[in-house]
């Protein structure tokens, strides 16, 4: 990996930082010497990851943070700031889907409504699509709120949202997440943004394998529809990752979204 030199002894915050695609990122921050706090829901997750961030040259921080509660990302703020100082660079990656706001079927058929076995569109719960909705954006805002009153006197500090594929166009069975990776992307027009394709991860896996690890018809149309062929791999994301947030190489990127996608945005099956 090419060594950042703008990077060297940087703060950076990630959130939803013990993810699949989460964790590569403070990997990939901390093979430039920086300091890296991945902040997140589960302590032990959070500290495996940071662990791995001391053996490969950062410093590590792990704490436990609810992104959607503002009193929890203040306190957040509070220990990384006690320990590293100031923050130059906040990654808000927490967000994803979640099985409950995801419906059973791509297409809506008569009868569904009625069938208890079916999850439609018409099933779809306020508090599960909220739930959706508020990890994606709301879970975005705050931090972005709350960590960038660091960044105000500093020119080469910056803010990297996570976008989708979604974000520019609508995929079957989860509306909610759709709805708040296209609200993201819109949010992103103050800040930038990095738009993964398709990398499977645990909160997607259900929906890209079957039972016995197959692929499912989902991954097929996916790839089917990828000129590269494959699903990524979070490496795939570091080298867009390193750039954006070095103000030395970036510095006049802003309010972008970039996909790193194999092609899915670009190609329409045709």
């Amino acid at each position: 990996m090419d060594l950042h030199e703008n990077l060297k002894g940087k703060t950076v915050v990630i959130t939803g930082g013990s993810g699949i695609l989460c964790r590569e990122f403070a990997y990939a921050y901390a093979k430039q010497g920086m300091n890296v706090a991945v902040l997140g829901r589960t302590l032990s997750k959070l500290e495996e990851v940071r662990d791995k961030i001391n053996e490969l040259g950062g410093n590590g921080l792990a704490v436990v943070c609810d992104v959607v509660d503002k009193d929890s990302v203040i306190n957040a703020k509070k220990v990384v700031n006690d320990t590293f100082g100031k923050v130059d660079i906040l990654v808000n990656g927490a967000g994803g889907n979640h099985p409950k706001g995801t419906t059973t079927k791509e297409y809506f058929e008569k009868g569904d409504i009625e069938n208890p076995n079916v999850v439609s569109f018409f099933d779809l719960s306020k508090e599960n699509f909220n739930y959706v909705f508020d990890l994606n954006i709301v879970g975005t805002l705050i931090p972005t709120q709350v960590f960038i009153v660091d960044m105000l006197d500093n020119p080469g500090a910056n803010v990297l949202n996570i976008a989708s594929m979604s974000s520019y166009h609508a995929i079957t069975k989860v509306s909610a997440y759709c709805a708040a990776k296209a609200a993201i992307s819109s949010f992103t027009e103050y800040q930038r943004s990095l738009a993964p394709g398709w990398f499977e991860t645990v909160q997607n896996k259900t929906l890209l394998r079957n039972p016995d690890g197959s692929l499912s018809e989902r991954s097929k149309k996916v790839l089917a529809h990828t000129p590269m062929g494959r699903f990524g791999v979070p490496e795939d994301l570091t080298g867009t990752l390193l750039w954006l947030t070095d103000s030395a190489q970036s510095g006049f990127v802003t309010g972008a979204t970039i996909p790193v996608d194999g092609g899915f945005q670009a190609y329409f099956g045709v």
